[in-house]
């Protein structure tokens, strides 16, 4: 099966479009974990329980948990996925990048070693750095492109010598679809920028887009929606995280997104319709 194959069921079967980043902060964590032996996998465990229901795909920040040296509770967690609500994508948010024997390694990594279904990856390299993730049709490549973060537009958005009317982004774009898909690719697109969101759909109709930056970036629903949804009603995966796992109640609050994307999906269709 096709990476884009398990993405159109997890879309499907979930009734979602939304996706939860799972980012466990040791001075946000709950203080009923402040002495526990596995802290972060307690985390992670009850957030993905009270938000299944609403989610279609986790993703889960490899730094926050590498940075505190917990990467066995990342591989634990990802495992709970798998076991516990194996209809979800799991996304390995690691923005891996390199060449040669370490680009292999890192492709081992991320979909052998922690067994991810898909992994973010910084393009900037070329060819040979992606390759190796690429070939995996089977597993998700999801290329950085426009991203939601203020200091994105310093690089992403630079014309190309010679062509006044492509930016970096778009070149990107346009490597990762027509050189670099193998039926697994997707694009990194920040909610902040739906301009650049309604761009790409335009150019490229069926590319699927992981929309970052709704909630505490600012990103809106509408918007992202607005420019991103295929005539299909789908292709995006919109991410959010510490809107959501630190809430009052993440599973109300997922619910309530989850809601709002779908009400939203109705009333553009019924506009086609």
């Amino acid at each position: 099966m096709t990476f884009y194959e398990q993405l159109r069921t997890a879309w499907s079967t979930s009734k979602s479009l939304l996706c939860i980043g799972i980012d466990p902060d040791i001075n946000r964590l709950p203080k009923a974990l402040a002495n526990h032996p596995q802290a972060y996998l307690a985390f992670s465990k009850s957030i993905i329980d009270q938000v299944a229901p609403y989610a279609c795909a986790f993703k889960f920040q490899f730094a926050h948990f590498a940075s505190q040296g917990k990467e066995e509770e990342l591989f634990l967690s990802i495992q709970y996925v798998k076991e516990n609500h194996p209809d979800k994508l799991v996304i390995l948010d690691a923005k891996r990048g390199d060449i040669g024997s370490t680009a292999d390694h890192y492709q081992k990594e991320c979909f052998e070693r922690y067994q991810a279904d898909a992994v973010t990856l910084n393009p900037y390299l070329g060819d040979d750095s992606v390759m190796p993730f690429a070939q995996r049709r089977d597993k998700g490549c999801i290329y950085l492109c426009r991203t939601s973060n203020t200091g994105a537009g310093d690089i992403q958005d630079l014309v190309l010598a010679g062509n006044e009317e492509q930016k970096l982004y778009e070149y990107i774009a346009n490597e990762v679809v027509t050189r670099w898909n193998q039926q697994n690719a997707m694009l990194v697109m920040g909610a902040t920028e739906p301009e650049a969101i309604k761009n790409i759909r335009q150019k490229f109709p069926e590319i699927p887009l992981l929309v970052p930056g709704v909630g505490t970036q600012g990103g809106s629903v509408n918007s992202v929606l607005a420019a991103g949804l295929t005539t299909q009603g789908d292709g995006v995966l919109i991410s959010t995280s510490r809107a959501v796992i630190y809430a009052s109640d993440p599973a109300i609050t997922a619910k309530k997104l989850n809601q709002e994307i779908n009400d939203q999906r109705k009333l553009k269709d019924h506009q086609h319709g």
